[in-house]
């Protein structure tokens, strides 16, 4: 029997599009949602474009967001590091440095770590190791194992967080999928309970897994970073389509 949605959560790169192109059914899917009334969110770990960036690239796809649609870890990294009155050492991409611009540097008190790409190099990461053994949170922005580019899958920022919070002996603070904070916060903003909101993404272990472990619903799509043998990863209660054009059979 179909469990009911009032809330449908797309991670976007993998499953709404891959590089610069919109996968087959992704605007049709967000508009028979807007026109069913359920409430959309786009929920992505993306750690290399600011949010303003990724709404300009789905401008562009001819998909347009609304305020409050789009919610990303390194939104939520800022949110908790400025409540919570930290100084963060950032290593992060280059595109995402401005957007942490308005936060205290001198003297940091804290590391946060996402998809920094060349800059995770070894001073920058012992550096970063120094900071935690002393004492200071390790903030991790998603824990991705990997992404898909146009060249093939790359390493995320998750086996550098994993490393570092291994070495320093901390246990790091996650921003973004898989963490159940995470999903928590994304359903509050909906209004809507877990239950009745279906997270589609294509990686099995933060996407979905990640969701179900947060009490929503959890959808495996076959397109972006899936890989033949993620169904036998699946939760017991979890789905999976092609793509996000089957999606509308779930909802």
């Amino acid at each position: 029997m179909a469990r009911e949605v009032n809330a449908l959560l797309l991670d976007l790169s993998g499953v709404v599009y891959e590089g610069d192109q919109v996968i087959g059914g992704a605007r049709e899917v967000i508009a028979e949602a807007r026109a069913r009334g359920l409430v959309l969110r786009f929920v992505t770990n993306t750690a290399t474009r600011s949010g303003a960036a990724i709404e300009s690239g789905l401008h562009r796809m001819g998909i347009e967001l609304k305020p409050g649609e789009l919610i990303t870890a390194p939104m939520a990294a800022h949110a908790y590091i400025k409540q919570q009155g930290l100084r963060p050492y950032c290593l992060l991409h280059p595109n995402l440095q401005p957007e942490f611009a308005d936060l205290p540097r001198q003297n940091p008190d804290c590391v946060v770590l996402g998809d920094a790409r060349d800059d995770l190099n070894y001073a920058n990461l012992n550096r970063a190791f120094r900071l935690c053994q002393k004492g200071a949170p390790l903030i991790g922005i998603g824990m991705n194992r990997y992404f898909k580019d146009s060249d093939g899958l790359k390493l995320d920022a998750g086996p550098f967080i994993r490393a570092l919070a291994w070495a320093a002996e901390v246990e790091p603070v996650i921003m973004g999928k898989p963490s159940a904070d995470f999903f928590h916060q994304v359903v509050a903003s909906t209004g809507v309970p877990a239950q009745a909101c279906l997270m589609v993404g294509d990686d099995v272990a933060a996407d979905v897994a990640g969701a179900v472990a947060a009490g929503l619903q959890g959808c495996l799509v076959q397109t972006g970073k899936y890989q033949p043998g993620d169904e036998g990863r699946l939760p017991a209660t979890a789905r999976m389509v092609a793509s996000i054009a089957d999606v509308p059979a779930l909802i």
